[in-house]
């Protein structure tokens, strides 16, 4: 019950960030998106690797270019769909800090080898 609290209040104010998920716990697909990030592509949507602008807040605050977002396929979906990874840093994974949404960036789980 406190941890459902604490994402609301964090939805609310803005700065939803749900913890963690490891690897394992992710969709096949995001494990799939994850697995392109570790050997830099080739990737599947144009848009992947492209800034993520980070506008409304939700990650910590990093110079405009640290982080790239990358597509997670969902089935059935005929467009890009809700998911996406979004990792920071120069590094690839699991080197660089990478996050996972299912929600079109209202909330973020930082992911863990």
């Amino acid at each position: 019950m406190r941890a459902v609290l604490a994402l609301l209040l964090a939805v609310l104010l803005g700065t939803a960030h749900a913890g963690d998920v490891t690897l394992a716990e992710l969709p096949r697909e995001a494990q799939d998106t994850l697995r392109l990030i570790a050997q830099n592509g080739p990737f599947p949507h144009k848009r992947d690797g492209v800034v993520f602008g980070n506008y409304e807040k939700r990650l910590p605050i990093m110079p405009r270019g640290h982080y790239r977002e990358y597509t997670v396929a969902t089935p059935g979906a005929r467009n890009r769909g809700a998911r996406r990874i979004v990792c920071g840093g120069a590094q690839p994974w699991p080197a660089a800090t990478c996050y996972y949404t299912a929600d079109h960036y209202r909330s973020f789980r930082t992911i863990r080898p």
